[in-house]
C-alpha cells in the first residue's frame, strides 16, 4: 500500500513540475525526469526503482510508442526510408568509433572499449517522440526521419551487442541462440509485422467494431500493441519497436481517431510520467565526486557523437544542414535502451558497479540535454 501513495505522491509532482517547466519554455519530460532525480537515490533517497514502478514504466514507454506510430503517416516513412537508414547508420557509426578511441586513450581492455561504444551508439527515441508531440513535429520532414532512423538504430544496436556477446562470452549462458537463428527469427517477425499491417489489422479492427463489448476496438488495439512488444522482446528486440509497429498498424484503419483519444488520456494521466521519472531514478551521485571529469568528457561525447553523426547521415542524403542538426538532436537521447544495455554489462561482470554508475549518470545527464537541443535546432529550421 506505500507504493501506491508514492505513485501518487510522483503523479502530483510530475503534473506540478512539468507545468513549471512548459512555464519557462523547457519541454515538460525534463521537469518529469528531475522529480525522480530529486525523490530518488540521487538527491533525497525517498523512493529507489521497485517492480511496480519498472513495470508501470515499462507499460508507459510501450504506450508512447503506440502513439507515435499511431500518429505516424505511413506514406511519409516510406518516403523517407533512405535518409533515415543514413541517419540510423552514421548515428550508430560515428559513436562507436569515437567511444572505442576514447576508452582505448583511457586504457580500457578492448572489451571495456566496445561495451563502452556499443551502450553509446543506442539511441531511446522515447524522450525525442514526447517532445516532438508537445512541438507538434512528429509527422514534418525531420520528425518522420527521426522515427525510422530510431527503429533501424535500435536493431543495430540489438545486433551489435549480439555479435560482441557471441563473440566474448560464448554465448553466455548457453540458453541464448546462435546468432545467425537470432537473426532469422527477427526477419520473420519483421516480415509477420509487415503481413499483419497490410493485411490482418484492418480486418481484426472492423472484427473489434462488430462487438457489443464498450470500448472493444480499444481493448483489441492495446491487446495488439502489448502483444506486438511482448513478441518484439521475446525475438530479441526493443519491446518499444513492436509497440511502434502496432501504432502504425492501427492507424492504417478506420478506428485510428477513436484508439487515439481513448489511449492518450490513460498514458499521459498514469503510465507516461512514470516512465520519465523512472530514468531520473536510476541516477546516483555516488562517484561523481571522484569521476567528474570523466563523466563531464563522456557526456560532451554521448551528445556530440549523436548530433553530428546523425547529422552528417540527414545531410548525405539531401538535407540542409540545420534540418540534419535537428535530426541528430533527436538521436542524443540514451534512455531506457542504453540503461538495459549497461544492466547487461553489469550483469556479466563486463562493468563493475562504480563503472555501471558513472554510466547511467552520463545517460541520464545526455537524456536531459536532448529535449534542449531539440527544441533549440527546430527553432533553427522555423
Amino acid at each position: 500500500m506505500t507504493e501506491l501513495g508514492i505513485i501518487a505522491m510522483l503523479l502530483i509532482c510530475t503534473a506540478v513540475v512539468g507545468t513549471l517547466a512548459q512555464r519557462i519554455q523547457v519541454p515538460a519530460v525534463i521537469g518529469q525526469i528531475l522529480v525522480g532525480v530529486l525523490f530518488g537515490p540521487a538527491v533525497l533517497n525517498l523512493v529507489h526503482p521497485t517492480e511496480i514502478i519498472s513495470f508501470i514504466a515499462e507499460i508507459g514507454v510501450i504506450i508512447l510508442m503506440f502513439m507515435a506510430g499511431l500518429e505516424s503517416d505511413l506514406q511519409l516513412l516510406r518516403r523517407y526510408l533512405t535518409p533515415s537508414l543514413s541517419v540510423a547508420v552514421c548515428g550508430v557509426v560515428v559513436p562507436m568509433v569515437v567511444f572505442m578511441l576514447a576508452g582505448k586513450i583511457a586504457h580500457l581492455s578492448t572489451e571495456h572499449a566496445a561495451f563502452l561504444a556499443i551502450t553509446f551508439a543506442a539511441t531511446s527515441v522515447s524522450i525525442t517522440v514526447e517532445v516532438l508531440q508537445e512541438m507538434k513535429r512528429l509527422n514534418g520532414k525531420e520528425g518522420t526521419t527521426i522515427l525510422g532512423a530510431a527503429v533501424v538504430d535500435d536493431i543495430l544496436a540489438v545486433l551489435i551487442l549480439s555479435v560482441f556477446v557471441t563473440l566474448t562470452h560464448d554465448g553466455g549462458s548457453g540458453h541464448q541462440l546462435p546468432l545467425q537463428w537470432s537473426l532469422l527469427i527477427q526477419l520473420i517477425y519483421f516480415v509477420a509485422v509487415y503481413l499483419f499491417v497490410k493485411w490482418l489489422a484492418p480486418w481484426v479492427m472492423r472484427l473489434g467494431n462488430l462487438m457489443k463489448v464498450n470500448s472493444a476496438p480499444t481493448v483489441l488495439s492495446i491487446s495488439i500493441c502489448l502483444a506486438m512488444a511482448y513478441v518484439a522482446d521475446l525475438v530479441g528486440l526493443s519491446a518499444v519497436v513492436g509497440a511502434f509497429f502496432a501504432g502504425i498498424a492501427i492507424g492504417q484503419t478506420g478506428v485510428s481517431r477513436e484508439i487515439e483519444n481513448t489511449v492518450t488520456p490513460i498514458g499521459y494521466a498514469f503510465f507516461i510520467p512514470i516512465f520519465f521519472v523512472s530514468i531520473g531514478l536510476e541516477m546516483t551521485f555516488a562517484s561523481l565526486k571522484d569521476q567528474w571529469i570523466l563523466i563531464v568528457v563522456l557526456t560532451i561525447l554521448a551528445v556530440v557523437t549523436k548530433l553530428y553523426g546523425g547529422a552528417i547521415g540527414a545531410k548525405l542524403t539531401g538535407f540542409s544542414w540545420h534540418s540534419g542538426l535537428a535530426v541528430g538532436a533527436g538521436m542524443i537521447s540514451r534512455g531506457e535502451m542504453a540503461l538495459i544495455i549497461a544492466q547487461i554489462g553489469l550483469s556479466a561482470k563486463i562493468l563493475t558497479g562504480n563503472q555501471y554508475s558513472d554510466m547511467v549518470i552520463v545517460i541520464v545527464l545526455s537524456t536531459l540535454i536532448a529535449p534542449l537541443m531539440l527544441k533549440h535546432y527546430f527553432k533553427k529550421v522555423e
